[in-house]
């Protein structure tokens, strides 16, 4: 695996569409892109493909290395931008090295219903047990940053993914969109962890917003996918609709990358947010980069028509996984957040 350019790296090739009925085939898909992540991470292990550290002053190679991966197949950048961020994590709040080709994931979502509850043991050792839902590579990683509930607090640990203390819920993930993803419920039975930060130190640093504004740059990789039947259709002559379809989401992608180039150099300015911009900007970059997505999706299918989506396998992939994505977005109520905070209710 090599890199042509910062914004275009090579990524590990995907086999050939098993065709329009086996295009959503989820256990294929699952295994496809589980064997694809084990070589993204012996890439990146090996300097192919390059993440550096958020903050770092190359803040905006990890963006575009992030969005030129989920161009190529957003299901692999889901578990490649879980990886990474878990790496970044590690590294922000002390946690333990990753062994070489460990594969780790960053389940912290709390949805209503059962929880992850931690325990502490008279010897200081921590264990873990109950549901954690939304865990992308669930079979794939080897471990993972997980959130739970302690005696003290909501926290963060690194567990081992072993037998017998973890077990992937078959059936939890129904979506046909980003089915390759593997974002399942996991149960934990007691398994060992390690805490890593204090209360609710992972939520609380700087770079929680610096991550999903990363997780913004997938999403905008994926719309740029999405708009390749829209491309080759004005290629074709596709009149004078196709044209201005095309114009109006070449405004929006062009845009949104713009603010991602922006966003990172705000970053690499002020890495630790001394100056209290981290959550608006990630609020902002997040909001603007869904809407582009949504616009996107909305333009390519009424340019295209249902054709790309009846008859091109992969086309229809990145629909569906885009439009499931994007759901990571909070929509109004992150909305709703942005509004207080620059009416300046916040600080009353």
């Amino acid at each position: 695996m090599t890199e042509d350019a910062v914004r275009r790296p090579v990524v590990p090739e995907a086999p050939p569409d098993p065709g329009v009925a086996g295009g959503f085939a989820g256990h294929a898909l699952r295994e496809e892109t589980s064997a694809r992540f084990t070589s993204a991470v012996a890439a990146i292990e090996a300097g192919g493909l390059s993440f550096p550290l958020p903050g770092s002053g190359a803040t905006a190679e990890r963006f575009a290395t992030l969005r030129a991966v989920a161009e190529d197949d957003l299901c692999l950048a889901r578990l490649v931008e879980g990886h990474v961020d878990a790496l970044a994590i590690l590294a922000e709040l002390g946690g333990p090295s990753p062994a070489p080709g460990s594969r780790w994931g960053v389940w912290a979502a709390e949805p209503p219903g059962e929880r992850l509850t931690a325990e502490q043991a008279p010897d200081g050792r921590w264990s873990v047990s109950g549901l954690k839902q939304y865990c992308s590579g669930a079979h794939s990683c080897t471990h993972a940053l997980v959130s739970a509930d302690a005696p003290d607090g909501r926290r963060l640990f690194a567990v081992p993914l072993a037998g017998g203390t973890y077990e992937p819920v078959e059936g939890t993930w129904q979506a046909l969109g980003m089915a390759g993803s593997d974002t399942p419920d996991a149960r934990f039975r007691s398994a060992a962890a390690e805490p890593v930060g204090g209360v609710e130190g992972y939520v609380n640093r700087p770079g929680f917003q610096h991550g999903g504004i990363g997780v913004a740059a997938c999403w905008l990789g994926g719309a740029s996918a999405v708009a390749r039947p829209l491309r080759a259709a004005a290629r074709r002559g596709g009149g004078p609709y196709t044209d201005a379809h095309l114009g109006a989401v070449d405004i929006d992608l062009h845009t949104a990358g713009l603010l991602l180039t922006t966003a990172a150099t705000d970053i690499d300015a002020d890495p630790m947010d001394s100056r209290g911009e981290a959550r608006l900007r990630s609020l902002r970059v997040r909001g603007l980069v869904e809407a582009v997505c949504d616009r996107v999706l909305g333009r390519v299918g009424r340019a295209t028509g249902a054709g790309p989506l009846c008859h091109d396998a992969r086309h229809a992939r990145n629909v569906a996984d885009l439009t499931v994505y994007i759901r990571q977005h909070h929509a109004e109520r992150s909305l709703a957040e942005l509004g207080t905070l620059v009416s300046d209710r916040a600080d009353r």
